[in-house]
């Protein structure tokens, strides 16, 4: 389903403001201090899953203090749906991850099962570690199965957009998070 222009703007002021773009930038720095902490003289490769994670990495990236490669994968379980599905590869890890201690850097941990998916498919490719950062893990009530090494937020059990995260395609620009 691809949004009018005035449908997202009645969507957006009809949502609730969860996460204002303070507390975002706030979480953003707790979490940029969390990995420099832990994975300072390790070198790894980050990957990001898009297209979710752009913005969250993006902000990411120039906040971490040591030397780094960078890649991304796309995965998704979600297509324009509102609730997850198949997985879908589009753009797998590659051979780049063999050796590597990897930070996959993701929006959201819904229900786990996209970014346990990554973890599996980068270990068997050969990383030596794996690390992994979300932005928002959300508290859905079930027994999920990967925890995210990094949290910027924890969000309710409910629909979300904002900082990466969209509503149909739209509203993945906004520097706040909101829910439907």
């Amino acid at each position: 389903m691809t949004l009018s222009n005035q449908q997202a703007c009645d969507i957006l002021q009809q949502a609730e403001l969860l996460c204002p773009a303070e507390e975002v930038q706030a979480a953003l720095a707790r979490v940029a201090r969390e990995i420099n902490s832990a994975l300072a003289g390790v070198h790894p490769l980050v990957l990001s899953v898009m297209g979710g994670a752009v913005v969250f990495t993006g902000q990411l990236l120039p906040l971490l203090d040591f030397p780094l490669d960078f890649d991304y994968v796309h995965v998704s379980r979600y297509g324009s749906g509102q609730q997850g599905g198949v997985l879908h590869w589009r753009v797998e890890p590659r051979e780049n991850v063999r050796g590597k201690v990897v930070l996959v850097v993701d929006d959201i941990l819904d229900e786990g099962e996209t970014m346990a998916a990554v973890k599996q498919r980068v270990l068997d490719l050969g990383a030596i570690g794996f690390y992994c950062a979300v932005f928002a893990d959300k508290l859905n009530g079930k027994n999920k199965p990967i925890s995210a090494d990094f949290v910027g937020i924890k969000l309710p059990d409910r629909f979300v957009f904002g900082f990466g995260m969209d509503i149909h395609g739209a509203w993945r620009n906004l520097p706040a998070i909101y829910a439907i």
